[in-house]
């Protein structure tokens, strides 16, 4: 009769004691996240969406309508997002143009929608073209810019000293010299852009 009364508290205890072995096992895994010493990196998703993104669309329209060649647009997309329309940094940054929500309500743009997320990271680029053009080379600072912001670039008077932004530069310059290769469209110039890119750095300056 007492072996069975304790068989019985004991048994009692596990299931509706305060923390039961299967409570402990999943917030073992839920906390194994948010103990890590080591820093997220890459970019997370946000929900997939339920119907596909026509970005080259979306790259066309905004490049049309602020006057930045496409090229450029979607070369800073490829190196901020690599086309997905769900990316979210560890930082905040959202979408396909990677925008900080700060800049997205500078721009009246919801940074969750792709269409206005492209346009308003299309007008950004804009804005800095014309910020950069008569700079000496225009086109690494517009790109610099947009990584690390032209608060930086002004501070430096040129490309920050961090790795990342050189390393970002870089890369752009690289997707953008495949891309214009791709590009049959002539009318897919601006006067300043087409005067930016005659001033070519040196990519070993970055390393």
């Amino acid at each position: 009769m007492t072996s069975a009364i304790f068989l019985l508290l004991v048994c009692t205890s596990f299931v509706s004691g305060p923390t039961s072995f299967l409570d402990i096992g999943l917030n073992s895994l839920r906390l194994i996240p948010s103990n890590s010493s080591k820093p997220s990196a890459g970019l997370d998703k946000m929900q997939p969406r339920s119907k596909p993104v026509d970005t080259h669309l979306l790259i066309r329209t905004a490049s049309r309508k602020h006057g930045v060649p496409a090229a450029f647009v979607k070369s800073i997309m490829a190196a901020e997002s690599n086309f997905n329309c769900d990316a979210l940094s560890a930082k905040g940054a959202v979408g396909l143009m990677q925008l900080m929500p700060e800049t997205a309500k500078e721009y009246g743009a919801d940074p969750t929608i792709p269409d206005q997320n492209v346009d308003a990271g299309t007008r950004y680029l804009r804005v800095l073209m014309d910020k950069y053009h008569k700079c000496r080379n225009p086109l690494p600072r517009v790109i610099a810019a947009y990584n690390a912001g032209p608060a930086m670039v002004d501070h430096y008077h040129g490309i920050p000293p961090f790795r990342e932004t050189r390393h970002y530069v870089t890369r752009v310059l690289g997707f953008l010299h495949r891309f214009q290769k791709e590009n049959t469209d002539a009318s897919d110039v601006s006067p300043i852009y087409s005067g930016m890119v005659e001033a070519r750095i040196s990519t070993s300056r970055f390393k």
